[in-house]
């Protein structure tokens, strides 16, 4: 299909603008490789709140890196979110760990947000691992439990994408990566469920949880959902581990203080790093 669209002002058309996010992620890529060594990788992992230090239940890293120092990379501003890049082999695969991520609500492009994903997909990686702190939608979801991602509602009012760069998110969250988090063993059982992203960075009211609720969601947080819509624009499956942190405005208890959320998904740190580890040793 031919992408011929313009900006209705006089600027670039809007394939352009994709090839240059592409472009900038291929650049950040070659400059990753050489700060660190490795010429590529084969799965990416980003951890969420409260999990910057899961790498260490992962594996002992070769190479740690700031991110933030790479060409293009966003500015990380939110408390608990490490501007690291590791680099760790598990079961003979180069894991590329990113302790940290940007958010929409930090004032950033959506372009800018994904540019991280898109950087370890143009280093190699054609898995992507997403973790992230979340709120409780469905009711019989608890602080600690950890659901695998079968779907997701993006409710941030855009995209990392533009113009005509159709993207099939049918199965958007991989199937057998999610098969292979059910079955991890010692952890669970493990729930699946829908993702849904606001904006943020205000937490939900009790009627917007109402809404959600109608809407098919089980659990919310505000990223993940644009990095996957990256991540499968550029070709990776993707697996999300949503990791419940509170319960759900209206609720009772419910639970936003932001120091709690952290806590307990740094509780949970031991169950996502298995289930992470149990994923890349099934991959094919």
């Amino acid at each position: 299909m031919a992408r011929n669209v313009r900006r209705t002002w006089d600027g670039p058309p809007y394939d352009a603008v994709m090839a240059d996010a592409g472009d900038r992620a291929l650049r950040t890529a070659r400059e990753l490789a050489r700060r660190m060594g490795v010429e590529r990788h084969d799965v990416l992992v980003v951890l969420g709140t409260g999990l910057s230090a899961m790498v260490e239940l992962l594996g002992t890293p070769d190479i740690t890196i700031p991110i933030d120092t790479l060409p293009y990379f966003p500015r990380y501003s939110v408390r608990g979110h490490e501007p690291r890049g590791h680099s760790l082999v598990i079961a003979g695969r180069r894991i590329l760990v990113f302790a940290g991520r940007c958010h929409l609500y930090e004032g950033l492009d959506p372009r800018d947000v994904v540019h991280p994903v898109r950087t370890g997909i143009a280093a190699g990686c054609t898995t992507v691992v997403l973790t992230a702190a979340v709120g409780a939608v469905r009711t019989d979801l608890s602080a600690g439990d950890v659901v695998a991602v079968a779907d997701q509602l993006n409710l941030t009012g855009t995209s990392p994408l533009q113009g005509a760069d159709y993207v099939d998110m049918v199965g958007a969250y991989s199937h057998e990566l999610r098969k292979a988090a059910v079955a991890t063993p010692g952890v669970g059982p493990l729930s699946t469920g829908v993702y849904a992203q606001v904006r943020g960075p205000q937490f939900e009211t009790p009627a917007e949880i109402a809404a959600l609720r109608t809407m098919g969601a089980d659990v919310v947080g505000m990223s993940m959902a644009l990095e996957t819509i990256a991540a499968r624009r550029d070709g990776a499956d993707v697996l999300g581990l949503a990791v419940v942190t509170n319960a759900a405005a209206g609720s009772s208890p419910s639970d936003s203080d932001v120091a709690a959320i952290a806590q307990a998904s740094t509780d949970a740190a031991p169950s996502v790093a298995a289930v992470v580890r149990h994923v890349i040793t099934s991959l094919p």
